[in-house]
C-alpha cells in the first residue's frame, strides 16, 4: 500500500517574504551585503581556516562601491553635471562599477586601459555601454598605470565638463568601504585579523580603519604582488592585475598595516585553482594571493583567531588567464606548489623579491627622511 505523504500548506505572504530580499528599482540596489563564507579544510590545514567576505557577488566585483560612492559624492557635490561623462584608468573591475553607475545615473563612460585587460573584459565593458580605450606603449617609469593616467588627462581636456574620479587619490575611495566593515562585524561580531589586497588603497584603508575603531587591536595584513612598488619594493614587470601598482597611490593608509606579503603569479594561480576545486567559490590574481596569506595565518595563529581574507571578485573574467592552461603554461604559471611559509625580510629595501615574502616593517616610500626615521623609531619602541 503507498504512503501518502501529506506537504505542508502554503504559507502567508508575508511569511514567505520574511528572509526575502526587497525589489530593487535600480542596478546600484544590487551592490553589498555580500555574503560570508568559511574557508576550511582541505584548502587549510585540518582544524584551522578563514573567513572570506565573497565581494565577487556585487555585479561587478569590490569596486562597485567605490564607484557609487565617487559618482554620487561628486554629483552632490556639483563636481559631476548631469549628464556629463566619466572618464577614468583601470584594469578592469573599476570599469565595470563605473559602467553600472552610468546605466544608474545616466553618465556616458570612457575607461582607459592598457593591452593587459582580459579580451572577455572589454566584451562586457562595451556591452554595458563604456567605451573602451587602450593606451599600447607603457611610461618609462610609471609603466601602464601612468601611461593610462596621462590618456585621461588628455580625454578630459577634449570634454570640457568630463569628470575623472582619480581612483587613485580621491578620498572618497576609501570611504566607500565603511558599508563592507559593517557588514563584517554585523556578520562576524569579532574579527581579530584582517587579510586584504592592496592596489589603488582604497578598500584596505577604507575597511581596516573603520574595523580598527570597533577592534583596537585589529591585526591588518597587507597582500601585494611581486614587482609592485607600492610598499617600497622597485618596480619590475607584472603579470598580475588588481593589486600591485607602478606607482604610489595615496589612498594607501601606510599607518594601519601591521605587515605585507608580496606573492607572486605561479603561486597566486595555485591558490586561485586549489580554492575552485575546494570550495567553488575563487576569484583571480587578487584572491589567490590573499587566500594564500590567509591560509598561512590561519595555520600560524592561535585557533580562536578570526581572521578575515576580502575576496575582491569572482572568477568569470579569468578563465582565458589564471584558469587557462594553454595561457598558464605560456607565462611558466603551472607546476610551482607555494612554499609552506613565506620569506622574510627585514627592511622592504633588503632585496627585490620575486616569491611569497613577509615583511613587518612598513613605511611610506615617498615619507620625506625625516618623517620615516621617526615611524621606524616608533615602530621599534613598540616592539620592545
Amino acid at each position: 500500500m503507498n504512503q501518502i505523504t501529506t506537504m505542508p500548506g502554503p504559507a502567508a505572504p508575508a511569511q514567505l517574504l520574511t528572509d526575502s530580499k526587497r525589489p530593487i528599482h535600480t542596478p546600484a540596489g544590487l551592490v553589498g551585503d555580500t555574503p560570508v563564507l568559511w574557508i576550511g579544510a582541505p584548502f587549510t590545514a585540518t582544524g584551522h581556516g578563514f573567513w572570506a567576505k565573497l565581494e565577487g557577488h556585487n555585479p561587478g566585483g569590490i569596486k562597485d562601491r567605490t564607484a557609487l560612492h565617487m559618482v554620487r559624492a561628486a554629483r552632490d557635490r556639483g563636481q559631476l553635471l548631469p549628464g556629463a561623462r566619466i572618464i577614468e584608468s583601470t584594469s578592469g573591475t573599476l570599469g565595470l562599477g563605473l559602467a553600472l553607475v552610468g546605466a544608474t545615473y545616466g553618465h556616458p563612460v570612457t575607461v582607459v586601459t592598457d593591452p593587459g585587460m582580459e579580451p572577455l573584459m572589454t566584451g562586457l565593458l562595451t556591452a554595458y555601454g563604456a567605451e573602451v580605450e587602450l593606451v599600447d606603449t607603457p611610461h618609462p617609469t610609471g609603466g601602464w598605470q601612468e601611461a593610462r593616467r596621462h590618456r585621461v588627462e588628455e580625454l578630459l581636456a577634449v570634454h570640457s565638463d568630463g569628470w575623472s574620479p582619480d581612483q587613485y587619490n580621491n578620498p572618497d575611495n576609501v570611504a566607500a568601504y565603511a558599508p563592507l566593515a559593517h557588514e563584517l562585524v554585523a556578520q562576524l561580531g569579532r574579527i581579530d585579523t584582517l587579510v586584504v589586497s592592496v592596489g589603488t588603497g582604497g578598500h584596505s584603508a577604507g575597511t581596516a580603519s573603520v574595523l580598527r575603531g570597533y577592534f583596537p587591536h585589529l591585526r591588518v595584513v597587507g597582500v601585494d604582488t611581486t614587482g609592485s612598488t607600492i610598499f617600497g619594493q622597485p618596480a619590475t614587470p607584472r603579470l598580475m592585475r588588481g593589486l600591485g601598482s607602478s606607482i604610489y597611490p595615496r589612498n594607501v593608509a601606510y599607518d594601519l598595516f601591521d605587515e605585507v606579503h608580496w606573492v607572486a603569479a605561479p603561486e597566486s594561480v595555485w591558490a586561485a585553482r586549489q580554492l575552485a576545486r575546494s570550495h567553488y567559490a575563487t576569484g583571480g590574481w587578487s584572491v589567490g594571493a590573499v587566500a594564500l596569506v590567509a591560509r598561512w595565518l590561519a595555520r600560524t595563529l592561535p585557533a580562536e583567531n578570526r581572521t578575515v581574507a576580502v575576496f575582491p571578485d569572482g572568477p568569470q573574467r579569468y578563465v582565458g588567464t589564471v584558469f587557462d592552461d594553454p595561457y598558464c603554461r605560456e607565462h611558466g604559471l603551472l607546476g610551482h606548489l607555494p612554499a609552506d611559509d613565506p620569506d622574510e625580510i627585514a627592511h622592504p629595501g633588503d632585496r627585490t623579491v620575486t616569491r611569497w615574502t613577509r615583511c613587518a616593517h612598513i613605511t611610506d616610500p615617498l615619507a620625506p627622511p625625516r618623517d620615516r626615521d621617526a615611524a621606524e623609531q616608533a615602530l621599534a619602541g613598540a616592539a620592545r
